[in-house]
């Protein structure tokens, strides 16, 4: 364990849309700093954009979050001692903390109207001056303010600024300073009662006890008035980790013309979920020297720390990402395999809605020879149409199955093979094993001389996966009773032989 002790992390996500590659990475390289330093992760919602909001994208966020494997130890579904955790439900907190502000005077009313506020900028920006707010209403009285306020007056609250410099050491950019003059009195509250996102943000974050703020670099405009609400508030200021912006591969801020972008996409096309928060991992962290690539999540949380995080951006790679989630479907088990992918195969109409054991028994099968083919679940239904019966009648044949079968030679095989299935009726592994041998007697061919008559014949394709595979795939499926039938190996060789004949 490294210097952390006691961390508290927190991700903080807007119900206004579905998760997308940026706010999840967010959220994983918080969920890495807690688990590395047996910390607290927290999921807060903040929900105060109440005209974008909506109860269905939070309930997305918390099954995507699920769905990757970022479990919260506090969050909205699992209270806590600081909750509650939507910030819609917090606005007593938030104008309770806003009056201890306003009677220390580190905040005052202002009366300005939008009208005014955009004149004084446009003045200013004649004069050539940076816009900003003046601190017209800064030297208001509290009575006068009252009294205004009372007498129907609209007002907002502004935190009162104070003079010098502010700063922080971000634990990914390094040390930040500016002027505070840079920095108009912020809102903290509007003229309708409801908290700023700054101010709610950072009130949230005290109670919550919050020890690390890690989130996107678009927030750095954001924390130095942030920290100047803490320093008001007079509370602990958190350390700050800015991670940089993804890219894609052109070099512009990722969004949906680059493809995928959402993890609901990305879970509909069937990247593995281990697969996808892998490589989020490595979109700006570098493992130490020697780490595997490919790891599990707890793994990756031992070994991971905020100081091998980058600042150059991070370039998002699907090829990079395809190459990884393949990896995962070549490692994972055959029936485990089954089991997230039997959905895909029902859609298409290719197995039962419900299947029972043994279809997903025979899946596992099918899985096994083919998913060295795919780089995501979707892609498989159409890498198993060599599994099915033939789509026409007769067969049509691909060209290199046509051709090899045009040989006399490849046809002996053929037809001999065809003879000595026909005679079994039933054929097992170890009776294919058994004709094999005494094919290779009969026709006295071997290597690609007997295989590839065999394939064609049994397949009508010139390539595809490995016969031993495939033999025991045919036999169990046609057995089945499936949507879409599975011919045995003996109606397949039939139905190929009689097309050479038309």
């Amino acid at each position: 364990m490294d210097s952390l002790t006691g961390v508290r992390v927190r991700f903080a996500p807007s119900p206004t849309g579905f998760l997308h590659v940026g706010n999840v990475r967010t959220a994983l390289f918080n969920w890495l700093v807690a688990r590395h330093n047996n910390g607290g992760f927290i999921l807060r919602i903040e929900d105060t954009d109440a005209e974008r909001s909506r109860p269905e994208y939070e309930s997305r966020v918390l099954e995507d979050l699920r769905w990757l494997g970022l479990e919260w130890d506090e969050g909205v579904d699992r209270p806590g001692p600081c909750g509650p955790y939507r910030q819609t439900d917090r606005y007593e907190i938030y104008r309770d903390y806003a009056q201890r502000l306003l009677a220390r005077d580190k905040a005052f009313h202002c009366f300005c109207t939008e009208e005014e506020l955009e004149l004084e900028r446009q003045q200013q920006q004649a004069r050539g001056e940076m816009p900003g707010y003046s601190g017209k209403c800064r030297g208001i009285t509290r009575a006068e303010a009252e009294a205004r306020r009372e007498s129907g007056e609209a007002a907002v609250l502004r935190l009162r600024v104070r003079p010098g410099t502010v700063g922080f050491s971000d634990l990914v950019y390094g040390r930040i300073d500016i002027e505070t003059d840079q920095i108009s009195d912020p809102v903290i509250v509007r003229s309708d009662n409801s908290p700023t996102y700054n101010f709610s943000c950072v009130v949230d974050d005290v109670l919550m006890r919050i020890t690390h703020v890690i989130r996107g670099e678009g927030h750095l405009s954001n924390t130095h008035r942030q920290i100047l609400i803490y320093e008001a508030l007079e509370a602990p200021v958190p350390q700050f980790a800015h991670l940089s912006t993804v890219l894609g591969p052109d070099g512009q801020k990722l969004s949906k013309r680059h493809g995928t972008t959402s993890v609901e996409e990305f879970r509909l096309q069937g990247y593995l979920p281990e697969a996808l928060a892998n490589y989020l991992t490595l979109l700006g962290w570098a493992p130490p020297e020697g780490a595997q690539e490919i790891m599990a999540l707890d793994q990756i949380a031992g070994l991971f720390e905020l100081s091998r995080v980058s600042r150059s951006p991070a370039i998002f790679d699907r090829a990079k990402l395809d190459w990884m989630n393949r990896s995962y479907i070549g490692r994972m088990p055959a029936e485990q395999l089954a089991a997230r992918a039997h959905g895909y195969f029902a859609a298409a109409g290719l197995i039962p809605t419900r299947p029972g054991e043994a279809v997903l028994q025979w899946l596992a099968l099918v899985l096994d020879a083919v998913r060295s083919h795919v780089d995501h679940l979707d892609q498989l239904p159409k890498e198993t149409s060599i599994i099915y019966g033939f789509e026409s009648d007769p067969p049509d044949l691909d060209a290199d199955a046509r051709d090899t079968l045009r040989q006399p030679a490849a046809l002996a095989v053929a037809v001999e093979f065809t003879k000595l299935v026909e005679e079994r009726g039933t054929v097992t592994l170890e009776g294919y094993r058994e004709i094999l041998g005494q094919l290779k007697a009969a026709t006295k061919q071997k290597g690609k001389a007997l295989f590839h008559p065999i394939r064609a014949a049994l397949t009508g394709r010139g390539s595809g996966p490995e016969l031993e595979k495939l033999i025991p795939i045919y036999e169990e499926g046609s057995r089945l009773e499936l949507p879409r039938r599975v011919m045995s190996c003996r109606e397949r060789l039939r139905a190929v032989l009689n097309s050479l004949d038309r």
